[in-house]
């Protein structure tokens, strides 16, 4: 059957498709409660007619117990299972109950047979119903042989009609299937859009981020070192980590409430800014006028994730910057000297969740280290 995890009880048209089906069910259930009766008004023997309405309509119950089972994804497997468990036990007593009913004169019991068969590819896979419709037919041909009946009549019934009743029922159940798989499918689609867009927004903040704190850090301490020697600069540190501080928020504001437009200029003036103000002369190229904006913003994450590895992980004295365009990629080259072997290289965390976005992107992330240069090369798809 369909996935168990859907419940469809909130879902209005699911719900309507669920009721048509168990309608459409049931009207099949009482049809084959009907057949079989028809030998309760050719008995004259009271006693048997009664212990064989008891049989028939215990077989009715259990059976719409099990095609509810069948429509009702949420219902706990052990309530399946005992729905089962009690239309075999029914089917077994229906023989001593339901098969002396009108011998000879109407085929009582194997329209139960051919209820059975019915049922069959609804509780268990296709080998198993063949073995389930098997054993119904040997079942019937005994009772004929019984009660007197005539075999090939019984077995016309229990197989013939059986067959047409399975087929009819497992249509009606692999269309219900098919409306809950492809509600799931819609509801997987939904969390998958919820978690991209969650891993989209983790991921610009730590971008933001990562890249001011480091800068934070490395001139608080730079504040510190220098408040004993010279007051004057240690206050300009100070004033710097405050207005960093400040720029961060902002940031973080905007990246919080979807505001934040990337402008590749003013991210390549603050990086350079900050590495000069720590020692590192920095030669930034002219980006070019016309990048589109999604192009942009992938180029400044490369920047910021570049300028932070600067810092972090090398002892650079000077770096360049270049951002190239042709018709269809955007370049962005980052070289800087001081590099060790403590990193970046490619396997650095920072790095691998950039080349991650830059391939989601289309893009791609080159990086490599000759000696103490090293050199980082991000290309980007310009956005049409």
């Amino acid at each position: 059957m369909a996935s168990e995890a859907v419940t469809p009880r909130a879902d209005r048209r699911l719900r309507r498709a669920r009721q048509a089906t168990l309608l459409s069910l049931a009207t099949g259930v009482w049809a084959s409660v009907l057949l079989p009766a028809v030998g309760l008004t050719r008995d004259p023997d009271a006693g048997r007619v009664a212990l064989g309405a008891v049989g028939i309509l215990a077989f009715a119950a259990t059976q719409t117990a099990v095609l509810y089972a069948a429509v009702t994804p949420w219902l706990a497997q052990r309530w399946r299972r005992r729905a089962q468990l009690g239309l075999a036990v029914v089917a077994a007593l229906t023989v001593p109950l339901v098969a002396p009913v009108a011998a000879g004169l109407w085929p009582t019991w194997a329209w139960i047979g051919a209820s059975l068969v019915g049922m069959a590819p609804l509780l268990v896979r296709l080998p198993a119903a063949l073995a389930v419709t098997a054993a119904t037919l040997l079942v019937s041909a005994g009772v004929a042989g019984w009660t007197g009946g005539a075999v090939w009549r019984y077995l016309a019934v229990t197989g013939g009609i059986g067959v047409a009743v399975a087929a009819v029922n497992w249509f009606q159940v692999w269309f219900w299937d098919l409306l809950v798989e492809a509600r799931q499918g819609q509801a997987a689609q939904a969390r998958l859009a919820a978690a991209e867009e969650r891993l989209r927004f983790a991921r610009d903040v730590h971008d933001v981020l990562g890249h001011s704190l480091t800068v934070i850090a490395l001139k608080a301490e730079l504040a510190a070192r220098l408040a004993p020697v010279d007051p004057e600069r240690a206050g300009r540190e100070a004033t710097e980590v405050q207005r960093l501080a400040a720029s961060a928020l902002t940031e973080v504001r905007e990246t919080v409430h979807g505001y934040r437009a990337i402008d590749l200029g003013d991210q390549l003036a603050a990086v350079a800014e900050v590495l000069r103000s720590c020692g590192v002369r920095c030669t930034v190229g002219t980006p070019p006028a016309d990048l589109p904006q999604p192009t942009a913003a992938e180029l400044a994450a490369v920047l910021r994730e570049a300028g932070t590895n600067v810092l972090r992980h090398s002892r650079a004295d000077w770096c360049r910057i270049r951002i190239d365009r042709n018709e269809t990629v955007a370049r962005m080259t980052v070289i800087n000297d001081g590099a060790d072997d403590r990193g970046p290289d490619q396997h650095s965390h920072g790095l691998r969740g950039l080349a991650d976005r830059l391939a989601a992107a289309g893009g791609e992330l080159r990086v490599r280290r000759e000696n103490a240069v090293f050199t980082l090369e991000a290309t980007v798809p310009v956005a049409s």
